[in-house]
């Protein structure tokens, strides 16, 4: 499968559950070059919010390849609010058990894993929120990594 063909099933996919749900507030994603992750490139997400009354869940999707060389992943996450405030977060998430499994979903070589990041997250002010996110793992150049998404939704009520 072609870099170009996955970026399409991705963005494809994005699609469809942006269709089937009302309570989506951001969507985005990046891809990785080569499917490298390098140190030094953050990749950054822009949510406009509006609604600041209504809870959000925030989580990442991540896919890698089988050459991805470890079980977890570090991250390092700098939200930036409309008024400036900046919080950050190191964050370290699982994608295999003990044995080697990987977690999430995929064919062959692909596996998708949501990241859960924030729960019940309201949003004091409207206005633009960046997010900031950074490998954090003992590499240069992390192999494997297909790309990265960010996802805001609406909590169920």
């Amino acid at each position: 499968m072609t870099a170009r063909h996955s970026k399409f099933i991705f963005l494809l996919a994005g699609m469809l559950i942006m269709s089937c749900s009302g309570n989506i507030t951001y969507t985005g994603s990046h891809s990785m070059e080569d499917r490298v992750w390098r140190l030094m490139d953050v990749k950054s997400f822009g949510a406009h919010i509006d609604d600041t009354v209504t809870a959000n869940n925030i989580s990442f999707t991540i896919r890698t390849g089988s050459d991805y060389p470890f079980r977890n992943i570090f991250l390092f996450v700098s939200t930036l609010s409309p008024v400036g405030k900046k919080i950050t977060d190191t964050l370290e998430y699982y994608l295999a058990d003990d044995k080697g499994d990987w977690y999430g979903k995929g064919v062959g070589d692909i596996r998708e894993l949501s990241l859960p990041y924030r729960a019940n997250v309201y949003f004091p002010t409207p206005g633009e929120y960046t997010f900031n996110v950074q490998h954090g793992m003992r590499t240069e150049n992390l192999k494997g990594v297909y790309d990265i998404a960010l996802r805001i939704e609406k909590t169920k009520q």
